[in-house]
């Protein structure tokens, strides 16, 4: 090889030595950035990391971290309080959460997941650690390493159940004023800015009969079916020409009535819709009144009928206001008070008519006012000065708020009958002592009548006495037969007295215990011991004379043992309690009574039975007894079977 070869090579290796050093240096200041920006990047890693951090924990809503089996890793404190789990002693799987409702559709989201590596707006209803139900709004996404392998995946959960319960809560409103619409009684109808059918009910199809659904009115121009529906009204062009104006003047209109063919009477209404200043449709709404309006005719009707009755009746009309003031009357009251309307209208009532009984006027104004209706009587003074006797049936007047505003009278003049009153209480006067000396007579004539009988009485004893042993059978019976004949004739002076007696109805009625009354009457009346006496029921207490009682009761008792002629004896008292009176019975099997006789044995001096101790009056007395107390009596018998006698006395 030459030198200058070797030179050259010299020089080349000199060269590549010194590009050599210089790349190293190159290499080596390269290498000091590198691992400058290394650690810059490890600092800039570990801030965006812990800046993730922050905003992982931080984050309003929840966020969530699971594995490919579904298990969570990972919680935020928002997911921690909205699902209660803590996930670094609770296991929890995604399934744990589904509600079962719901699990089809969060298969499917999560398939999705899978398939997409997201899904948005994911929206179901999940159980807590409590078993609360809630609703949540989910986005998730899944998370890659390196090689894209899917390991984990994320999401951002959000409590959505205030806003699904308010929506529902929306929802149900809706439907509910939806099916309100629907069902009004009344014709509805919404329009459009453009005057097209937004809304409609099932009445105003009704109305119009239009057979339709509501639903296929939706749409339809409400020009074009006005045109259509005029030949409804008995008026057509008139029907048509107002609707324009009405659309045109865009004003509230309310209680139109129109009249249709068929006889109806419809009131429509119209109201505007305006939102700021612009115009966003109209309602109509249409009521069939043929009813109302009918009745307002009829009530008219009436109203002038009982008008022309009032005015023309025998029972004086007054109306006065809260201060006594008359505002209207009737020709009847013109009548009884002589004075003409225009005389006593705006006059004081009181000072007008009752200058005695002014008071009771004024009185019976605050019972109007206090809301109270009665009647009452005054002195009235009419126009030529005579005092008339008026009754007023007074009642309080309202107004359509229900306030007092004063109150109307019916009068009627009783002067006529309040001399009739007079006349009869002197008459009842006249009577009470006419029954008074009657009376007394009655006592005087039974001592006067009873005073001959004790002294014929006393000449047959001594008669007996002065011729004993000297006269023969026959005398000595003729003697017994007048003894027994005075005896009866004094029994029967007795039993007139004891009748006329009964009338006069003097004592005071006092609680009387029946059943002690009785039981105390039977230990003291005389019952062979073949007849049983027995009572059913307790008997009642009753107001009344308790000494008439007695009466009644010792009588029908004393009958009966009288009149049984069977070997075994049976008498049954019983009581029945009714409304206003006791239903009582006495029972026994005595000889009966046949029915012919059954009305004549409560007459006077009617004795079916002939004997000594039977004057004919007992029953008599027992009837008018039972009548002082407002009762009846009655009986059911037959012969040789026995006889019940019924009474009645008031409670």
């Amino acid at each position: 090889m030459g030198q200058e070869q070797v030179e050259i090579l010299q020089r080349a290796l000199k060269r590549e030595k010194a590009a050599r050093k210089a790349a190293e240096k190159i290499l080596e200041e390269k290498s000091r950035d590198l691992y400058s920006t290394s650690q810059k990047l490890e600092e800039l890693l570990d801030q965006k990391s812990s800046q993730l951090q922050g905003v992982f924990e931080n984050i309003v809503d929840a966020y969530v971290v699971m594995d490919i089996q579904g298990r969570f890793i990972k919680f935020n404190e928002a997911a921690t309080k909205l699902f209660g789990y803590d996930i670094n002693r609770d296991e929890v799987n995604v399934v744990d959460l589904i509600y079962k409702e719901d699990y089809q559709y969060a298969m499917s989201s999560f398939l999705e997941l899978q398939t997409k590596g997201y899904f948005k707006n994911y929206e179901a209803r999940v159980y807590t650690k409590s078993k609360e139900v809630k609703w949540v709004h989910i986005n998730a996404s899944v998370i890659f390493d390196k090689n894209k392998k899917p390991v984990a995946a994320q999401g951002i959960v959000r409590d959505i159940s205030h806003q699904k319960a308010s929506e529902e809560k929306l929802i149900e409103s809706e439907n509910r004023l939806a099916s309100l619409v629907v069902n009004l009684d009344s014709g509805i109808v919404l329009e459009d800015e453009n005057r097209n059918i937004v809304l409609t009910n099932n009445k105003f199809c009704e109305l119009f009969g239009i057979n339709a659904s509501p639903k296929d009115l939706v749409g339809l121009d409400c020009k074009v079916a006005s045109e259509q529906n005029k030949i409804l009204f008995k008026n057509p062009d008139a029907f048509i020409e107002r609707m324009r104006a009405i659309d045109a003047n865009k004003k509230v209109v309310l209680g139109d009535e129109l009249e249709m063919v068929d006889g109806k009477i419809l009131e429509r209404n119209y109201t505007p819709i305006v939102i700021g200043e612009k115009s966003k449709g109209y309602l109509w709404t249409f009521t069939d009144v043929t009813l109302k309006r009918t009745y307002r005719k009829s009530l008219e009707a009436q109203k002038q009928k009982y008008y022309n009755i009032i005015a023309n009746m025998n029972l004086g009309m007054v109306e006065l206001n809260n201060n006594d003031e008359i505002l209207m009357v009737n020709q009847s009251f013109e009548k009884m008070s002589g004075y003409t309307e225009a005389e006593v209208i705006g006059k004081n009532a009181r000072t007008l008519f009752a200058a005695e009984d002014a008071d009771i006027l004024k009185k019976e104004r605050e019972k109007r006012k206090e809301g109270i209706s009665n009647s009452y009587e005054f002195k009235a003074i009419c126009k030529k000065g005579k005092t008339r006797h008026w009754l007023v049936s007074g009642a309080p007047n309202y107004n359509i708020d229900g306030e007092v505003i004063g109150s109307i009278g019916i009068h009627l003049d009783v002067t006529d009958t309040k001399s009739l009153e007079l006349q009869k209480e002197k008459l009842l006067e006249k009577l009470e002592k006419s029954n008074d000396e009657l009376q007394e007579y009655a006592h005087i004539v039974s001592h006067d009548l009873k005073s001959p009988l004790r002294s014929i009485n006393a000449l047959v004893s001594w008669l007996k006495e002065d011729n004993q042993g000297s006269l023969d059978a026959t005398s000595l019976q003729n003697f017994a037969l007048i003894e027994s004949t005075l005896e009866k004739m004094e029994q029967l002076i007795t039993d007139v007295l004891n009748y006329s007696s009964v009338g006069a109805d003097n004592s005071v009625k006092v609680d009387v215990d029946l059943n002690s009354m009785v039981n105390e009457l039977v230990s003291m009346l005389y019952i062979p011991d073949h007849i049983e006496f027995k009572s059913l029921n307790v008997l009642p207490n009753i107001k009344g004379d308790k000494t008439k009682l007695q009466q009644v009761f010792q009588n029908l008792i004393s009958n009966s043992v009288k009149f049984i002629d069977k070997e075994c004896g049976s008498i049954t008292i019983d009581v029945e309690d009714f409304k206003s009176h006791y239903k009582f019975s006495i029972k026994d099997n005595g000889i009966g009574i046949e029915k012919k006789y059954h009305d004549k044995i409560f007459k006077i001096f009617h004795s079916l039975k002939k004997s000594k101790d039977s004057s004919g009056i007992g029953l008599s007395i027992v009837k008018k007894i039972i009548n002082l107390h407002e009762g009846e009596i009655w009986l059911d018998s037959e012969p040789n079977v026995g006889t019940t006698f019924y009474f009645t006395l008031k409670k």
